[in-house]
């Protein structure tokens, strides 16, 4: 049984994962500039959903955006992972509707560095209705009320942070709202694990950087999937100890 729930999760992310680079695609522009609406050969988009949906690959045939084999690659892994982890319990159904949102929005931060209103709004406000779906259900590993309480908390701490220290942006703030619910779902220690977690891998790649003289100490790094790897981190201790 474990053995299949994994490997439908891995089906899941692989599925999800290939929809990726097409929106990282139109996504990846500078904040103020309106969204792509075609591809690099000039050909407009088309297909489900407005032309947001479907392979990363235009009317000629050329494909374009981020590499389609890694983003389904850390799609696919990440929902396996979760799954090995987490087993059956209904909060696993959450996280893996949030994955490809979460990969997406990685991708997006790492190419443009910037964390588009589309995608973090809707994952704060999803993740706090899903849990609270996922909190009714029998087995459910975490608490719907230290979800919400998590996502205020975090929110207000990054927005502060954002007016104190200047080193993070307004999107940064917006992602703490879904992150905050996600981790403060397994309670306070695991928030602060996972948020500690995502300045620790952050930091470790802008030392990285600069002693490899690929940026300066007042280089800019996207935090965005580092706060996102770091909140992936706390799931899965999280999950572990619930």
């Amino acid at each position: 049984m474990e053995a299949l729930l994994i490997a439908a999760a891995v089906v899941w992310g692989g599925a999800t994962g290939v929809l990726i680079s097409r929106p990282a695609y139109r996504l990846s522009v500078p904040a103020g500039d309106p969204w792509r609406s075609q591809c690099p050969a000039g050909h407009a988009f088309v297909g489900l959903g407005a032309g947001w949906l479907g392979l990363a690959r235009c009317s000629a045939g050329d494909r374009y955006g981020p590499s389609s084999l890694s983003v389904v690659s850390v799609t696919a892994g990440v929902c396996g992972l979760l799954a090995a982890a987490i087993g059956a319990r209904p909060e696993l159904v959450v996280w893996l509707l949030l994955v490809p949102v979460c990969v997406l929005l990685a991708t997006v931060d790492a190419s443009a560095h910037r964390l588009p209103d589309v995608l973090t709004l809707p994952l704060a406000a999803g993740a706090c209705v899903l849990l609270g779906g996922a909190s009714l259900l029998p087995g459910a590993g975490g608490s719907w009320t230290s979800a919400l309480l998590g996502s205020l908390l975090l929110g207000t701490c990054f927005f502060a942070l954002l007016f104190i220290s200047g080193g993070l942006g307004l999107g940064d703030v917006k992602l703490a709202l879904g992150l905050g619910a996600v981790l403060g779902w397994y309670g306070w220690p695991i928030l602060l694990i996972g948020v500690f977690a995502g300045y620790l891998f952050g930091a470790l790649y802008g030392i990285g950087l600069v002693m490899a003289g690929r940026a300066g100490r007042r280089s800019r790094i996207a935090f965005g999937p580092f706060l996102l790897a770091g909140a992936l981190a706390g799931v899965l201790l999280g999950s572990s100890m619930s």
